[in-house]
């Protein structure tokens, strides 16, 4: 028994045995490494193999929240992820399958002056670079969203928010599946509980890669593996600027409907919305350690619950249903790691998307498949190279995203 698996992956990951080669090898069966596999073989590229240690999709794309938006902060941030939203909006026509996506908003909300400073930096931004946002006061969010304490002598007091009308949520299960569903109908192998041990180098060029098993030879390796993507890039003696930390949510008992929108506090480091169901989902900050321990913790859930409470206080007698934890692959400017590595062929970086991986995953697949096809690098994952950490190019996307963010 080598752990929990959804019943219906018995029989669809039913795979032949690996072949000894492939033109690219994905390791990582989550929603980067299958939105790619999809976006290549709708491209033509089909001898692909999809490698997960666990049952596919098991990793962060079974523990993400699964919100969409595009409000980002910096001129190569909004840009990719307003492209990743479009994907996602035609993305259930695109995978022929009914992906439940809700855009229901977002409100980013603005405790202090130098908040709402930010959010107005940020919602000018969004405007110029073609994205839907803007700044909303007391009057408009009590209209949005009646069960907001508005309190104006609150500690935390709700004086204006960040609007972001074409967010929302997203079966994040169905979107694996779709993506999972799509590559292999069109030829590629996607296996599961097959751990990659080791990669095989030939004079500074990544020549396949060592399983559990076999040797897989490959034109191409692809590290798709989110929380675990600095352990895959040590095999080919690469050191990421990357630190994997646990990242904890937790989920109410069902309630009458009545959060329509998704709400974050980056003064209260947590986020919530409701599902159809009518549970209340509520996330924040990843953990202050790194670790890959995905054990919940009380001090987390705690933080979770009272912040909640300031904004939500008739949530006080909810029970919680259950709490669990992901792991998120974070860089130093809270922006992703995409493309090549300079000295090392035959190998490319889809990885440290920190929090944010679901909602950018449409868009990065697209893109690494472009790179892949045409040897070129596009011109919206160009900013994310690797090197930028050496040139003094970093980004900083960590404005964006502060309710997420380390705290």
């Amino acid at each position: 028994m080598k752990g929990f698996t959804p019943l219906y992956q018995y029989k669809f990951f039913n795979e032949p045995d690996i072949k000894d080669s492939y033109d690219v090898v994905i390791i990582g069966g989550g929603v980067h490494g299958l939105s790619l596999a999809h976006y290549l073989a709708k491209s033509g590229i089909t001898d692909v193999l999809v490698l997960d240690q666990g049952y596919i999709g098991g990793g962060g794309s079974a523990r993400t929240t699964a919100i969409l938006r595009s409000n980002y902060y910096t001129a190569e941030a909004i840009p990719f992820f307003r492209e990743s939203l479009k994907l996602y909006e035609n993305l259930s026509s695109d995978l022929d399958l009914n992906l439940l996506f809700d855009q229901i908003g977002r409100l980013d909300i603005g405790h202090s002056e130098s908040a709402i400073y930010g959010l107005q930096t940020r919602a000018d931004f969004n405007r110029l670079l073609n994205v839907e946002s803007y700044m909303v006061g007391p009057k408009e969010i009590s209209d949005l969203v009646p069960s907001m304490d508005l309190r104006a002598n609150k500690l935390y007091p709700v004086m204006a928010a960040l609007y972001h009308p074409p967010a929302g949520v997203i079966r994040h299960d169905a979107v694996v599946w779709g993506y999972a569903r799509s590559a292999k109908n069109m030829g590629v192998h996607v296996v599961p509980f097959t751990k990659v041990m080791d990669l095989i180098i030939n004079q500074n060029s990544i020549k396949g890669v060592k399983t559990t098993d076999k040797k897989v030879a490959a034109k191409l390796v692809v590290n798709a593996t989110a929380g675990w993507a600095s352990t895959i890039a040590e095999m080919a003696r690469i050191r990421l600027p990357i630190s994997t930390h646990p990242l904890q949510v937790a989920v109410t008992e069902p309630l009458k409907p009545f959060l329509d929108t998704t709400v974050s506090s980056a003064n209260l480091h947590v986020y919530a919305y409701q599902t159809d169901r009518g549970e209340v989902v509520i996330g924040g900050g990843v953990d202050a350690y790194p670790s890959y321990n995905v054990s919940s913790g009380l001090d987390s859930i705690h933080h979770l619950v009272s912040n909640t409470l300031k904004m939500f206080p008739a949530l006080r007698d909810v029970r919680l249903l259950r709490q669990w934890s992901g792991l998120c692959d974070m860089t130093p400017d809270y922006a992703p790691i995409i493309g090549h590595v300079n000295g090392i062929d035959g190998f490319i970086l889809t990885c440290g998307w920190g929090s944010w991986g679901f909602k950018a995953a449409p868009m990065a697949g697209k893109c690494v498949a472009e790179l892949i096809l045409t040897g070129k690098t596009p011109e919206l994952i160009k900013p994310f190279k690797l090197s930028r950490f050496n040139n003094g190019e970093m980004l900083n996307e960590r404005a964006s995203a502060p309710a997420a963010a380390v705290h």
